[in-house]
């Protein structure tokens, strides 16, 4: 079980971290809000215990939609099972919510946990990147295309950055140490 652990819980890299907007400021900067997809909690699910050795379940209580996932335990025999609540999305009501209560029940198998300890990220805006009239970012803002460099040591987090598509360094957070070279 405790490679299995380990899988679950390893940090998750840059490449499973998706981010987006939070909201606009009124002096024209962003809050970005890192956030990981479902579908690296299934990946991590899957890898560890493989298909078929994990479930998920939704079921309402109390006209709130709760997730239960599942995973099979050799040693005693038995599935044991984590459960949390979602929230709605902005865009599909049920999809947001089944989706939201899913990373959540996979939060407490430890898979991202360490989005919770991630730093406040603000970003200077430049003027052609935001309405300040609407507090919406224009097209010219492409957090898509940023490149993020995400470290860690001992499994801790300690380096947050973020270029944007022409190569600026729009974010950093703790101290970056160069890769060492093969």
């Amino acid at each position: 079980m405790h490679d299995k652990q380990a899988i679950l819980q390893a940090p998750l890299q840059a490449h499973e971290i998706d981010f987006r907007v939070q909201s606009i400021t009124a002096g024209g900067g962003a809050i970005i809000l890192a956030y990981k997809d479902a579908r690296v909690d299934m990946n991590r699910l899957n890898k560890a215990f493989g298909v078929g050795g994990w479930q998920r379940k939704h079921e309402v209580i109390n006209g709130n939609l709760f997730c239960s996932v599942g995973i099979w335990n050799d040693t005693i025999g038995q599935w044991c099972w984590v459960q949390d609540v979602g929230t709605e999305s902005n865009t599909e009501k049920e999809k947001g919510q089944a989706s939201d209560s899913f990373k959540r029940a996979c939060f407490n198998l430890g898979i991202g946990i360490e989005l919770y300890d991630y730093p406040f990220i603000f970003v200077n805006l430049n003027p052609e990147e935001v309405d300040l009239k609407t507090k919406k970012p224009t097209n010219k803002f492409k957090l898509k295309q940023w490149v993020w460099t995400i470290q860690h040591e001992n499994n801790q987090l300690s380096f947050v950055g973020a270029k944007d598509q022409n190569n600026v360094t729009r974010y950093t957070w703790g101290k970056y140490k160069a890769e060492k070279a093969a």
